[in-house]
């Protein structure tokens, strides 16, 4: 109700992802190949970290009610549908590469492996296929609850870096192992065992209520063939690359898996 009618609700969409874009590009200055928290842990100053925190907090907020705005100012469409979906396929693997700052590269001590990286950037990148694979056959986007806690932890970690400094991530939390490896561990966990069954079910009980959008199992699964594609030869140039590519430039690597999925998914919101 804060919002004046004037503003559109694409220019609420596209400030937050200036936000967490501008964040990303900040923490590339400082950090270009995700070692200084592991190896100069002063390098990044505490400031970037707030920011970090306050431009996720701006942008998650913006992204949950531009929708809300565009309903209330009755200038819903299609278009500003595709845009917001369109960002959000981008913000995803900016979210997942900002944190990776926070975290480190490995470096013999601590931090997390660029293969990790890679494992965990995919995961995530596959939730954000799942939901959008579900609305192409329901109609209905549904976004699991682990979204919200996602964007919690995100600032949650930002704080705990700016108050504590990085070197909280490198001690011991549970058993020997460091919070990043709780986190990967939670998320394989929420993918596997909570995400992706929740898309399946929803799917099943659109098919018994006779409500999907696609009347064969070839039109629903279709979708799914360039995404995978993707990743099979991305992994593959991971694995087979003679020059070792993704621990030689893991920030352009991975920004390029962002960058490739994000224009092979948003067709799947047209």
């Amino acid at each position: 109700q804060i919002v004046p009618l004037w503003i559109a609700p694409n220019v609420l969409t596209f400030s937050g992802f200036v936000l967490i874009l501008v964040n990303y590009f900040l923490l590339c200055f400082y950090d270009w190949d995700y070692t200084a928290s592991g190896t100069s842990p002063g390098r990044v100053p505490t400031w970037v970290w707030l920011f970090s925190a306050f431009s996720t907090f701006c942008a998650y907020t913006l992204d949950s009610i531009d929708g809300k705005q565009a309903r209330r100012t009755q200038s819903s469409s299609p278009l500003g549908e595709l845009f917001d979906h369109g960002l959000d396929s981008w913000a995803t693997s900016i979210f997942v590469l900002s944190f990776f700052s926070v975290c480190s590269r490995d470096n013999g001590k601590t931090g997390v492996s660029v293969y990790t990286m890679y494992l965990y950037l995919s995961i995530v990148l596959f939730n954000f296929l799942c939901s959008h694979w579900e609305k192409y056959n329901t109609g209905v986007l549904f976004l699991p609850w682990g979204y919200d806690l996602s964007q919690v932890v995100l600032i949650a970690a930002y704080l705990l870096t700016g108050a504590f400094g990085v070197e909280v991530w490198h001690k011991p939390f549970l058993v020997g192992y460091y919070i990043t490896d709780v986190l990967v561990i939670l998320l394989i966990g929420f993918s596997l065992f909570l995400s992706f069954p929740q898309t399946l079910y929803n799917i099943h009980r659109a098919h018994l209520k006779k409500t999907l959008k696609n009347g064969s199992l070839y039109e629903g699964l279709l979708p799914l063939v360039s995404p995978l594609v993707l990743f099979l030869l991305l992994t593959a140039w991971v694995v087979l690359s003679p020059g070792n590519i993704l621990a030689k430039q893991p920030r352009l690597f991975l920004w390029l898996v962002g960058v490739v999925f994000s224009n092979v998914v948003v067709s799947i919101s047209v």
